[in-house]
This record gives structure tokens, sequence and C-alpha cells, in this order.
């Protein structure tokens, strides 16, 4: 089992090291950072769809906006499309669960928001109809994605390849940069640095 335990520990380590040494990586989330960043600024909002492990990335993303994460500050405007099982059981039943996502995004989204969809598979249907409704709206959209991305990076306009096949490591690359994310959004909203007098 101690085995088990520090074969997988080593593993996120190795992957970390990996993300670490990615250039072309990190540039690619300091620029969803300031899409998302921009799109909040402007009066937009962040939404987040995902399925099963992803759906809970998803809400726990939304939640570090709209609450709090570094800063005991106002909340931003941020959603996880994965919440309303009203909106979602009655999308299933009269269109099917494809459209999950792109019914709700068809029905809130506008110009100059963002959709990040969380597909550790880059394959997931309702994500890529998420993305397809998004892309209808102009809203701005990301993949948080796996190694190779897939179908649904062939279809965002940013994506995060966390650099791994295996769903729970890919998983751990993504809640670690969705917290990264969220809070450079805070820094720069209410941060000292970027703002001394803590407003938006």
């Amino acid at each position: 089992m101690q085995n088990y335990i520090l074969k997988e520990y080593q593993k996120t380590k190795d992957l970390f090291d990996k993300i670490l040494h990615d250039k072309k990586l990190l540039l690619k989330i300091e620029e969803v950072t300031n899409v998302c960043y921009e799109s909040l600024k402007d009066g937009g909002k962040i939404m987040f769809c995902g399925n099963g492990g992803s759906a809970a990335d998803s809400q726990h993303m939304a939640a570090e906006l709209v609450s709090k994460l570094c800063y005991d500050r106002p909340a931003l405007n941020a959603i996880a499309l994965t919440t309303d099982t009203s909106a979602l059981t009655a999308i299933g039943n009269d269109y099917g669960y494809i459209y999950s996502f792109s019914r709700q995004i068809e029905a809130i989204a506008k110009e100059g928001d963002v959709l990040i969809g969380i597909s550790t598979s880059g394959r997931s249907k309702n994500i890529l109809e998420a993305i397809k409704s998004a892309k209808n709206k102009k809203v701005i959209t990301v993949g948080f994605l796996g190694e190779d991305g897939r179908d649904v990076g062939k279809l965002v306009d940013h994506q995060i390849n966390i650099p791994s096949n295996e769903t729970p490591k890919i998983q751990e690359g993504h809640i670690a940069t969705g917290h990264i994310i969220c809070a450079s959004i805070e820094d720069k909203f209410f941060g000292k640095t970027h703002n001394p007098n803590n407003k938006i």
C-alpha cells in the first residue's frame, strides 16, 4: 500500500515538474488569466462546465471567484453550469444530455463572456456542444484538457493542456491551474501591487 502511495505522489511530482519547465504552457496559463480578467473588468462573466470530477472542479473554481480565495473582497461574476438540477434534467429530458450546457449558454451568455470547458478526454459531447453554442454567442472559449486536447482542443480559442494521459493526474493539474488563475485574477483586481486602492 505504501509503495502505491509513494508511486502516485512521485507521478504527481513528475507532472508538476513537467508543467514548471513548459514555458509554452505557463505562457498560455498567463494568457487565459488575462482573458478572464479583461472579461470580468468589462462586465462579463466566467462560465465553467464539465462532467463528473470536472463538474466538481467547475463548481470549485466558480466558488473561488464568487466567494473569495486570497482576498476579502467583492464577488466576481462566475457561474458553474453544472449545478442547476432542474435545468440539467429538463434539458436532458427534453433535448438530450449533450445539450445540458449549450442550452444554458444560449440562455445566459453574452458577447465577451468566457466559457471554460473542462474535459480530461477532450471528447465530451456536451462540452463540444457547449463550445459551439458559446462561439455562436461570441463568447471566448477555453479548454482545460489533457495532453492531446483532441476534439475540444480543435474548437476552443485557448487550450490548457496538462501533460498527462491519466485522468486523475490531469484533474490534479486542472485544479492547481484553476487555483492559480483564480488567485491571479483576484490579485489583478484587489492586490496592492496591481490596485493600491483595492477597487475594481
